[in-house]
């Protein structure tokens, strides 16, 4: 069997796209930083860990690559530093990870003929929108060092498409949100806290909105957008076509959790005005135009799943306490 190759596999996105694959069918082999425990993210515990095959390596490192991309014919490249705040502190970082990690996978894609290879984008690319719905032709602004690095490494894969007709797609996710997600991230910021505080929030800007999709859905849309044979050489939206503002979500998830918290806003915790991106709402019509793609969680559903979850796992947010 073909076997597909995911990068970033431990993470919150990456854990549930291999699932979802192997729960199909596929021959998956899940790839991310080499650790000396040996230890597999958020695919540690997985129900279906014995299918699974295990690589860890550096997605900086080309021959850690090559090797790996040698037993595939696909690659989904979800390996990236994502933090927003950890980029102001180390843009190199950023740029060693996501740019030249990115070049590993196309370098290597291209020397061994690969099949179809999915790069995963960000709508921060698009930094605040200047219209709404944001479809994939909306000017793209770096407003943070993360988003420009992400906005080098979808030239640099649209170069290798055009220069080397290498069979490459471009995803592009607005914000995702579900079970496994850091605390980096403002829902399970806001959970976490209400679970730890019960009446107080402490949060940066509020006055910002995203299009939020739950991770199930993404992850299938990540697969829809892997399968078509339309899209080779473009990025694909993934989002929702809606939008919320922080205290639509704050008023969500306090009514779920029948509480009513004191909101606080502490410096620390915003960004550099220059920085902050107010406003983000996905055009998804190509998606849905070319894929059989359809969203299943609402967004009050995919928050009471979430929060259900975030009961449960408590203790991992002891983990993640620097950012709560």
């Amino acid at each position: 069997m073909k076997k597909i190759l995911v990068t970033g596999a431990f993470g919150f996105i990456g854990s549930h796209l291999v699932e979802l694959l192997t729960s199909r069918g596929n021959s998956v082999i899940a790839y991310d930083r080499y650790n000396v425990n040996n230890h597999y993210g958020w695919l540690n515990n997985s129900k279906y860990k014995k299918d699974i095959e295990f690589c860890l390596g550096d997605i900086r490192d080309f021959d850690s690559v090559y090797k790996v991309l040698k037993k595939s014919s696909s690659v989904f490249h979800l390996a990236a530093l994502i933090g927003i705040p950890y980029s102001y502190l180390s843009p190199l970082a950023y740029i060693k990870t996501n740019v030249e990690g990115t070049y590993n996978i196309l370098e290597a894609s291209k020397i061994l003929n690969l099949e179809n290879i999915v790069v995963t984008s960000t709508s921060e690319v698009y930094g605040t929108a200047i219209k709404v719905p944001m479809n994939e032709e909306h000017r793209l602004f770096g407003q943070s060092p993360y988003s420009a690095s992400k906005i080098a490494a979808d030239h640099l894969s649209l170069s290798y498409y055009n220069s080397f007709n290498i069979p490459l797609k471009i995803v592009r996710p607005f914000n995702v949100y579900g079970p496994r997600q850091s605390t980096r991230a403002i829902i399970p910021t806001i959970i976490s806290q209400l679970l730890k505080n019960k009446n107080k929030l402490f949060l940066g800007n509020i006055n910002t909105s995203r299009d939020y999709t739950f991770v199930n859905d993404t992850c299938d849309a990540f697969i829809e957008i892997f399968k078509s044979k339309k899209l080779f050489g473009e990025v694909t939206n993934i989002g929702t076509n809606t939008n919320f503002n922080i205290a639509d979500i704050i008023k969500l998830i306090s009514e779920e959790m029948k509480i009513s918290p004191r909101v606080y806003q502490e410096k620390k915790r915003k960004r550099p005005i220059k920085s902050e991106v107010f406003e983000l709402q996905c055009d998804n019509s190509k998606l849905l135009n070319n894929t059989k793609w359809k969203q299943t969680y609402t967004f009050k559903k995919g928050i009471k799943k979430t929060i259900r979850w975030s009961k449960k796992n408590i203790n991992y947010f002891e983990l993640d306490k620097y950012h709560v």
